[in-house]
């Protein structure tokens, strides 16, 4: 279904295995994408069903999605899938060489709200047995990458030969690459935080987000526009094409001290694709794809983007305390 040059891969029968899977995913993703514009025809889509391993409630579309990609993945060189919407992995082909790491609907909170929502998937090779398959440092991913569904459904994917972007024809359920060698702009005056937290966050993290509320009138000396979609997917893609940053931070609430977001389903795979774009992708201080998660559903602060924006997120955290509780103060950012 998608066109994938396989020459550069250093193993040709991974390759063609990885190539396999990206196909299953583009072929479901078509399929959810047919559902989402039916508007709920086939049923209400955003109905509350249940809840997760991690007691977030599952939308009726969450787990379509879910069992629609585990059923996929039947029969293909995945052994073990794995979903934030089940609370163990699960062994599918014991004869496979993957590890398919998904959210299967990211942002199912906004489904009544007509809001872009997708799917987040990483695939790994796969281990010994299927925790090992994955708590693993995301440096060690093969492929990453997401489903947006939105006004155009696109599929942006990370393989060893770049990052690619390819859309769903909806006249002719085709799917077709759109460019190849993506790269995310490094000049962009655009944020993304959820600024009702302000009065949780760490000094560091207000003190970045101060200068640039500042705009022209503070250090940065520069105006900026924040945005804030509320879908990982969503914003994901903004900054592929606009640039920008991200900022999910852990904050002083004692659900949200390790962050929000999954390191296994959402922030390796994103910060993977990221990385192959040309951007960079931490906790706030140390880069995503050098964490080793402890367990499958482990959150953690998430900080991706430009290259330099997510740099100087991190030297703000090199402050001390002077620095980072005066408004508008005068900061020592060394680092970059």
């Amino acid at each position: 279904m998608l066109e994938h040059a396989t020459r550069t891969q250093p193993d040709q029968a991974l390759s063609l295995e990885i190539a396999e899977t990206l196909d299953r995913i583009a072929i479901v993703g078509a399929g959810i994408a047919r559902r989402i514009a039916r508007g709920g025809l086939d049923g209400k889509l955003s109905g509350v069903v249940g809840t997760n391993a991690d007691g977030d409630s599952q939308k009726a579309l969450d787990l379509i999605a879910d069992e629609a990609f585990r059923t996929a993945m039947i029969g293909s060189p995945v052994r073990f899938y794995a979903s934030e919407e089940q609370e163990d992995v699960i062994a599918l082909n014991p004869a496979g060489s993957l590890g398919l790491a998904i959210d299967p609907l990211d942002g199912s909170s906004n489904i009544e709200t007509n809001v872009s929502i997708g799917t987040i998937f990483g695939i790994y090779p796969a281990a010994d047995s299927a925790a090992a398959s994955f708590l693993r440092p995301g440096r060690e991913l093969l492929a990453a990458g997401y489903i947006i569904y939105g006004p155009q459904c696109l599929m942006v994917s990370a393989t060893a030969e770049g990052v690619r972007k390819a859309v769903l024809d909806p006249a002719t359920g085709a799917v077709a690459v759109l460019k190849r060698d993506c790269r995310i702009p490094d000049a962009s005056v655009e944020y993304a935080i959820n600024a009702s937290n302000y009065r949780h966050w760490p000094a560091p993290i207000r003190a970045y987000i101060d200068d640039m509320v500042a705009g022209a009138d503070g250090p940065r000396a520069q105006n900026f526009n924040m945005r804030w979609i509320a879908s990982l997917v969503a914003e994901a893609h903004r900054i592929m094409v606009r640039g920008g940053v991200f900022l999910y931070p852990r904050d002083g609430r004692p659900q949200y001290a390790q962050g929000r977001l999954r390191l296994v389903y959402e922030c390796a795979p994103i910060a993977w694709l990221i990385e192959a774009a040309g951007g960079a992708a931490t906790d706030g201080c140390d880069r995503i794809l050098d964490l080793v998660p402890t367990s499958l559903h482990q959150r953690t602060p998430f900080v991706f983007g430009s290259r330099e924006k997510v740099a100087r997120v991190a030297t703000y955290h090199d402050l001390d305390a002077t620095e980072t509780s005066a408004l508008f103060a005068k900061r020592g950012l060394f680092r970059i």
